[in-house]
Parts: structure tokens; sequence; C-alpha cells
């Protein structure tokens, strides 16, 4: 078998991709979590006053537009390095 290149089953590929998915997304709402939560959160209490709850949604709205600006830019970033490496090789 030395040599030979092993394709894995394309539903273990499939499950494997979908928990990755489910991680990363795990791992933002847990970083999301702890900048908003230091951000917004002066005194616990048995339920949030109306200001902590606003600072709460305007910090998730700017957390997501600013991640998928990231995403956005990195795709940009990634296709003119694609385009650019296209345009040398030939």
């Amino acid at each position: 078998m030395e040599g030979q290149g092993v394709t894995a089953d394309p539903q273990l590929q499939h499950f494997i991709e979908i928990e990755s998915q489910k991680q990363r997304f795990q791992q933002l709402v847990h970083q999301m979590t702890e900048v908003c939560w230091e951000k917004c959160m002066e005194k616990p209490g048995p339920k949030l006053d109306s200001r902590t709850e606003v600072c709460f949604v305007n910090c998730v709205e700017r957390f997501i537009d600013t991640s998928q600006f990231i995403l956005n830019r990195l795709e940009q970033t990634q296709r003119s390095r694609g385009s650019f490496s296209e345009s040398m090789s030939e």
C-alpha cells in the first residue's frame, strides 16, 4: 500500500467538515461572548437592564460585521493573489 494515495470515505469527509464548521462556530460564539461580556456587563444581576441589553446587541452586531468584513477582505486578497499568480505563470 506504500506510494498509493488513500482516498477517504466521502461520508466521513463530509462528517469531518460539518464537525469542523460546528467547532469554528462554537469558537466564534465563545470569543464574541467573552468580548461583549467584558465590554457590557458591569454588575451581574437577575436580569439585564435595558442599557446592558442594548450594549450586548450592539456589540454582537459589530462583532458579526467585523468578522464578515475580515472574511471578505481575505477572500479578495486570495482572489487577487490567485489571478496574479495565474498571470505570472502564463
